[in-house]
C-alpha cells in the first residue's frame, strides 16, 4: 500500500492496544460559542434545533434511523482465524539439512557445544495462526456475504456474527485479489435479510451511511457524505475507489457504504490515515466492481479478465507535444509482449493507444479498466496514433494471468 493508507481490518491484539475513548467531543462545534458565559461552558441546546437556512429555504438536518432500521440486520461481524507458513525457524536460521553433517555443528542453533540435536519442529517451516476480524454484509437471501480479500486472506476458519447476536460458519467461496473483494457462503444455509447493490453511480456531496465492526465494535453505524470519484491510492490496477468522509476504522473493511435508498453503493477497503484512525478519508470500491466481481465469484469462484499483452505509461503534456497528439491523453505503449495478445494484432512499442472499440481512453488506468473488462476471446478494435495519425487494429482479446 501507498505511504499513509491503511486497510481497515482489525486483530484482537489491536482492541486491546486501543482505547475507545477518542470519540466523545466531536459533536461540541455548533452552538459552543453561545454557552460559553460566566467563565463556565454552557451549551445552548436550541442551536442544535435551529433549521439551517439555506437561500430562504429551511432544511432539517437529515434522520438515518429509518436507513439503519432497515440495512442493519443485514450488515455482519467477520471473524476469522487464519494460518500461514513462516519461512524460517523462529529464530529465522531456517533448515540446516542442506548442509553436510560435519558442518551442521558450526551454524547450531540451540547457542551450545556438542552435535545439534535436530528435532521434527527444528529448521522446517512453521505454521503460525492469527486471528482478524473485519465486516461483511449479505447480498442474497441464501446467505452469501461480501467482504474485503484482505479480511479472509490465509483464512483457515470464518464467522458470521449477526447484528441480533447468532454466531454462523461460513466458507469462503471465491477471491479477488486485485480488487480486494472476496465472496463468503454460509455453511448451513438459511433466510437471511440482504441488501442490494446500488445501480447509480452517487454524487460528489451525496449523504452516505457506512456500518461495520470498528475495532471489533459491531453494529457501528457512521454517517458523512462523497468526498470525490476515481480515486487511485496505488492499491492495484483497476483503483476506482469512492471517498467518503463517514468515520471508518479499522475493522470496518468489506463492509457497507449506503445511499440514503439503503443500496449500497461502495464496500469499505481503505484509509488515509497518519495515525491509523479515521482522520475523515476513507475509499469504497464502487457498487458497479462489487456487482461485476461478485457474479463471477459466485459462477467461477474466479475473475476472468481481459489481457492486452503490454506495459504503459502515462501521456504527459510533453510526451503529447513530441509525438503530435493536440492533448494528453491515451495510454503510451513502453513495450509489447512478444507473441502477446497486441504484438499479434500490430501494436508497436512507442505506440499511444488513443481508443477501444472506438471508445476514447483518458490515460493509461482507463486503458486497463476498459481491457479488463472484456471476456477473453472478445473480437474488438483498437485505435492508435504512430507517426502523426491514428491507425485501426483488430484485436482479440487474451485472457490475463493469474495473480
Amino acid at each position: 500500500m501507498t505511504e499513509g493508507f491503511a486497510m481497515t481490518t482489525t486483530t484482537s491484539r489491536s482492541i486491546l492496544k486501543r482505547g475507545v475513548l477518542i470519540a466523545g467531543a466531536a459533536t461540541l462545534g455548533i452552538g459552543l460559542a453561545a454557552g460559553i458565559a460566566d467563565g463556565a461552558l454552557k451549551l445552548d441546546h436550541r442551536a442544535f434545533a435551529q433549521p439551517i437556512q439555506l437561500s430562504g429555504v429551511q432544511t432539517q438536518l437529515p434522520s438515518f434511523a429509518d436507513i439503519v432500521e432497515k440495512v442493519k440486520p443485514a450488515v455482519v461481524s467477520v471473524r476469522v482465524k487464519t494460518q500461514t507458513v513462516a519461512a524460517t525457524d523462529e529464530d529465522g536460521q531456517g533448515s540446516l539439512d542442506d548442509l553436510p553433517p560435519g558442518l551442521r555443528r558450526f551454524f547450531r542453533q540451540d547457542g551450545q557445544d556438542g552435535p545439534r540435536q535436530d528435532g521434527p519442529r527444528q529448521g522446517r517451516p512453521q505454521p503460525r495462526q492469527g486471528m482478524a476480524q473485519g465486516s461483511g454484509f449479505f447480498v442474497s437471501q441464501d446467505g452469501y456475504v461480501v467482504t474485503n480479500n484482505h479480511v479472509v486472506e490465509n483464512a483457515v476458519e470464518v464467522q458470521l456474527v449477526t447484528d441480533d447476536g447468532k454466531t454462523l460458519e461460513a466458507k469462503v467461496v471465491g477471491t479477488d485479489p486485485r480488487t480486494d473483494l472476496a465472496l463468503l457462503k454460509v455453511k448451513d444455509g438459511g433466510n437471511f435479510q440482504y441488501v442490494q447493490l446500488a445501480s447509480a453511480k452517487p454524487r460528489i456531496g451525496d449523504w452516505v451511511l457506512a456500518v461495520g465492526n470498528p475495532f471489533g465494535l459491531g453494529g457501528t453505524v457512521t454517517a458523512g457524505i462523497v468526498s470525490a470519484q476515481g480515486r487511485d491510492i496505488g492499491s492495484g490496477p483497476y483503483d476506482d475507489y469512492l471517498q467518503i468522509d463517514a468515520p471508518v476504522n479499522r475493522g470496518n473493511s468489506g463492509g457497507p457504504t449506503f445511499n440514503q435508498q439503503g443500496q449500497v453503493i461502495g464496500v469499505n477497503t481503505a484509509i488515509f490515515s497518519p495515525s491509523g484512525g479515521s482522520v475523515g478519508i476513507a475509499f469504497a470500491i464502487p457498487s458497479a466492481t462489487v456487482e461485476q466481481v461478485v457474479d463471477a465469484l459466485k459462477k467461477d469462484g474466479s475473475v476472468a479478465r481481459g489481457f492486452i499483452g503490454v506495459q504503459i505509461q502515462p501521456v504527459t503534456s510533453e510526451v503529447a507535444d513530441a509525438i503530435g497528439l493536440k492533448e494528453a491523453r491515451g495510454a503510451l505503449v513502453a513495450s509489447a509482449e512478444q507473441n502477446g495478445p497486441a504484438a499479434k494484432a500490430g501494436v508497436r512499442r512507442g505506440d499511444t493507444i488513443v481508443a477501444v472499440n472506438g471508445e476514447q481512453v483518458k490515460d493509461a488506468r482507463d486503458l486497463s479498466r476498459r481491457i479488463a473488462k472484456f471476456a477473453p476471446g472478445t473480437k474488438t478494435s483498437l485505435t492508435v496514433w504512430r507517426d502523426g495519425k491514428e491507425r485501426q487494429l483488430s484485436f482479440e482479446v487474451g485472457r490475463q494471468p493469474a495473480a
